[in-house]
């Protein structure tokens, strides 16, 4: 039963995600987003996939590793919205 209340918990915050990644690909911008609590979010996740490791693997660990899978994404459309806007600054 654990094992559900954990799937759902996994669930529901990676709902957010994909809107997350739509509003980074589409506005090409860093605004609104935390670096650092992406790489917060990114490592409890990541914590989270350790346990699974160690503790027993089941079929949670796919929600973990999609959940990791959907940060990174984010992270990597972050750091390409930052080159773009720096692209955009004037030079000198």
């Amino acid at each position: 039963m654990n094992r559900i209340f954990e799937a759902l918990m996994l669930i529901s915050f990676g709902a957010a995600w994909p809107a997350s990644i739509h509003r980074s690909w589409v506005s090409r911008q860093t605004g609104g987003k935390s670096v650092v609590f992406m790489y917060i979010v990114l490592a409890g996740y990541a914590f989270g996939v350790v346990n699974k490791l160690i503790n027993g693997v089941d079929y949670v660990l796919a929600f973990y590793i999609l959940d990791v899978l959907l940060v990174s994404v984010d992270l990597v459309l972050y750091y390409r919205n930052k080159r773009i806007e720096e692209a955009a600054q004037p030079k000198g």
